[in-house]
């Protein structure tokens, strides 16, 4: 999804840093853009499980109607289904290159994806919303690997730590494989997916 808003401001009115850069400028001025972002107005409960779901939705850079298809899938699985959308929307396969760190952020690794640089079981896959399986591998072409942005992640600079627990990754070789799927705790973005289940079944 391209969103043409700028990001600081975009966290800034959902209350969370969506990118590293953002980090400083939301410390810097934690509360909504515009005069009125100060404001203390009593939000109502329809307001509170909607900034919810935009959160959500804005950290994984997904339209609504994909994020519609997330909750609708995960409603007909069995188990939770707020952890279960969670849990699907983790398996995109832009998601798994920016949590192996072949990435630095969501809106890089769909436009990485997007030009047709990653092989899903050596097959080109150009479609950040392919949703990946246990066991499927996740590489750089051939061709691509010389290029700037894969020499850098190759070095690790985008990762804060090791990579996601379900991922079996190779940074060196710019390649990363989906061992199990995901469980909630181990998936680092911020929302109460629960306020996003009682948005959509209201």
């Amino acid at each position: 999804m391209n969103n043409s808003r700028p990001k600081a401001k975009l966290s800034r009115a959902l209350g969370i840093p969506l990118t590293p850069k953002c980090v400083k400028y939301f410390e810097k001025r934690p509360f909504p853009p515009g005069v009125h972002g100060r404001s203390r107005r009593k939000t109502s409960d329809y307001q509170v499980r909607l900034l919810e779901k935009q959160r959500l939705r804005h950290q994984y850079n997904i339209s609504e109607s994909q994020m519609r298809r997330a909750y609708d899938d995960a409603h007909r699985a069995e188990g939770k289904t707020g952890e279960t959308m969670v849990t699907l929307l983790e398996r995109r396969l832009d998601a798994v290159v920016v949590r192996s760190g072949m990435a630095r952020t969501i809106y890089q690794a769909r436009q990485l994806v997007v030009h047709g640089h990653f092989t899903v079981d050596g097959q080109k896959v150009d479609r950040p919303a392919y949703r990946l399986k246990p066991g499927q591998v996740v590489e750089v072409k051939e061709k691509s690997r010389q290029k700037p942005p894969f020499q850098i992640a190759a070095t690790g600079a985008h990762l804060d730590g090791p990579t996601a627990p379900y991922l079996s990754t190779a940074l060196e070789e710019l390649r990363t494989t989906v061992i199990r799927l995901p469980e909630r705790k181990e998936i680092p973005v911020l929302c109460d997916e629960q306020l996003v289940v009682e948005f959509y079944a209201r």
